[in-house]
């Protein structure tokens, strides 16, 4: 179907909706569901018959120029229509893209250490503090759910709630393998190492997003453990559930109280599964988004920390910053996250026009 005919479609839906509602003759419940469509389509009409006038206003303009005393005035005229025009174009199209229901979530961090020993625990607890930092920047809340601490400053696996406005749209783009090239603090002949960790950003799940019934859930429950595996809890508090279905296991041990660490577990079980259940959604459209920024796979390797170089490369968009410290502050994160989201968007707008 071409773009006129979409938007034809579009047009014709809102009209028909809205004499559907002035009619009078729809129950409460679909009154309800045709007034939030109608709403909806509203922007995107507006926009679709601004660009229209505007293509009509250029023929009438160039119809003027034929005219010799009206020639000046209309060309100059026309020379403005012709800039409008691709920007008129451009905002309807990009009204028509499908939004993804999750951008608006929070999110779950999950960072994990990969490769590379002591050294990619201590560039977990980079990244960690990073995305932190980059939350502080956004003035969104940054909720520690798990630390699993190496005893020399590094994280095994770290997990955050990240809440605030817009939080999965900037961040989804970040799952992925992350990989960091430097002389590690516990290298003492000075050569340059390799090590990765991963990351994982899951849009929070609410209880209406996915359906858990308790019988397909265990639940064991544990002392709490440190560092080297010493006991940190007199009591039986950390809580592991497993999702015998899917078989999914998450443990929560930060909190003292076995009530706060259930909830705490269900809360990242719940966005894990909502994960997954995108995840697939999004394999049975694999042909469709090919050319997107990254697949979202948790084993693709997205960007490299090079710190001899202060450098930072983001593989997928062929970015390279030469900024590395503003990065890691959280500063400049923001230039690679809305290089990705704007090639999302051309990639997503070229599929629209195909």
């Amino acid at each position: 179907m071409s773009l006129l005919q979409k938007l034809d479609q579009v047009v014709a839906r809102h009209a028909e909706l809205q004499a559907a509602l002035s009619g009078g003759a729809l129950d409460s419940q679909k009154f309800v569901a045709a007034s939030k469509e109608y709403a909806d389509l509203g922007p995107l009409v507006d926009a679709v018959n601004e660009w229209r006038k505007a293509e009509q206003e250029l023929k009438d303009t160039e119809a003027l120029a034929a005219d010799p005393d009206m020639k000046a005035m209309a060309e100059e005229e026309a020379a403005e229509l012709k800039k409008r025009l691709p920007l008129l174009e451009h905002a309807v199209k990009r009204m028509l893209l499908p939004k993804d229901a999750a951008d608006e979530k929070n999110a779950i961090l999950e960072i994990r250490a990969g490769t590379g020993g002591d050294e990619a625990a201590l560039f977990g607890a980079d990244l960690f503090r990073m995305y932190q930092r980059y939350a502080a920047e956004h003035g969104w809340k940054f909720e520690i759910m798990e630390l699993s601490d190496t005893g020399i400053g590094g994280y095994k696996e770290a997990i955050a709630t990240v809440s605030g406005k817009g939080v999965f749209a900037r961040l989804k783009f970040e799952s992925g393998v992350h990989r960091v090239q430097r002389v590690p603090a516990t290298e003492g002949s000075g050569r340059i190492h390799t090590s990765a960790a991963t990351v994982a950003v899951l849009p929070e799940a609410e209880e209406f997003d996915v359906k858990i019934d308790e019988k397909d859930l265990r639940i064991d429950v544990f002392r709490a453990s440190g560092p080297g595996g010493q006991s940190v809890n007199t009591t039986d508090s950390a809580v592991r559930i497993t999702h015998i279905p899917t078989g999914v296991v998450v443990s929560q041990q930060d909190e003292k109280s076995q009530h706060k660490n259930k909830a705490k577990a269900m809360k990242i079980l719940r966005a894990r599964l909502y994960d997954a259940e995108r995840q697939r959604r999004d394999d049975a459209r694999a042909a469709d988004r090919k050319g997107q920024v990254g697949s979202g796979d948790r084993s693709e390797r997205i960007r490299t920390y090079n710190f001899p170089q202060s450098r930072v490369t983001d593989h997928r968009i062929n970015l390279t910053l030469y900024r590395l410290d503003e990065v890691m502050e959280g500063r400049a994160l923001d230039e690679i996250i809305d290089a990705l989201i704007a090639d999302d968007e051309a990639t997503r707008l070229a599929e629209l026009a195909s």
